[in-house]
């Protein structure tokens, strides 16, 4: 495993409670790092995770908002600048999929109007609104931006049409923002593919498809983007504008 030293960096981590998320602001804390965990006010999970490693002696802290709308953004991201003194790093990695079960291609009555709009909310424009609220700390700091994308992106699988329209925009905003905040600023992305951890979409037992369709035989661990996550906002200076795809060859 690389370490890497983060003592005095600062990190906004958005959809915190669980999963990658989660995985991602405990990897930035044990490096050192001072991190405010986001995801909704409503979910008294990241309460339990913050006091969790709180009690582990890492510096977190709670920044609680819905990161969908540009008003709360601009709040969310206000107030964990105010509670760690600046910003280097942001990670957009809120997301859902909006559905307890994949959506077929075919059923366009399901792509209901609140349905579009709650996908493109969620996991496309979330990751503009805050962007757009952290410029100005990122600037200041040279930091960086990584966006969870999705494999769904490139593919007609995965939880809707809804959803893999939102994460292949995505795609394209990590590049445009790469390029409208350069040189100060560096934005990339990962694309994950399965993952173990808690998902409101159900896709059967993952594992047991894994071991015959994925090339690596397993499902990807929230640990192991974490750890791809951090080398992109840490680690690669001459790296912008780029989705790495981490999705164990199953596209192969």
């Amino acid at each position: 495993m690389i370490n890497f030293d983060l003592r005095n960096k600062k990190a906004l981590v958005t959809g915190a409670a669980s999963g990658i998320g989660l995985a991602t602001a405990t990897r930035l804390a044990r490096c050192g790092a001072v991190v405010a965990m986001n995801d909704l006010d409503t979910n008294d999970k990241l309460t339990a995770e913050v006091a969790r490693l709180r009690g582990e002696g890492l510096k977190v802290y709670s920044a609680p908002g819905d990161v969908s709308q540009s008003d709360s953004t601009a709040h969310v991201v206000s107030h964990a600048v105010n509670l760690l003194s600046g910003l280097d790093y942001l990670i957009n990695n809120a997301g859902t999929p909006g559905t307890k079960s994949p959506i077929p291609l075919d059923d366009f009555d399901a792509l209901t109007p609140a349905f579009w709009q709650k996908m493109l909310d969620v996991n496309l424009l979330s990751a503009f609104w805050m962007t757009k609220a952290a410029r100005g700390a990122l600037m200041e700091s040279r930091g960086s931006v990584v966006n969870t994308v999705s494999i769904s992106a490139y593919t007609c699988d995965g939880s809707s049409t809804a959803y893999a329209c939102a994460k292949a925009g995505l795609v394209h905003l990590t590049r445009h923002l790469a390029k409208a905040m350069a040189p100060l600023v560096r934005v990339n992305g990962i694309a994950p593919g399965m993952v173990n951890s808690p998902w409101e979409c159900s896709f059967g037992d993952q594992e047991e498809y894994a071991r015959t369709a994925v090339p690596l035989r397993r499902i990807g661990q929230p640990e192991e983007y974490a750890d791809l996550i951090v080398f992109l906002a840490t680690a690669a200076p001459y790296v912008t504008g780029e989705i790495v795809v981490a999705d164990g060859g199953v596209q192969l």
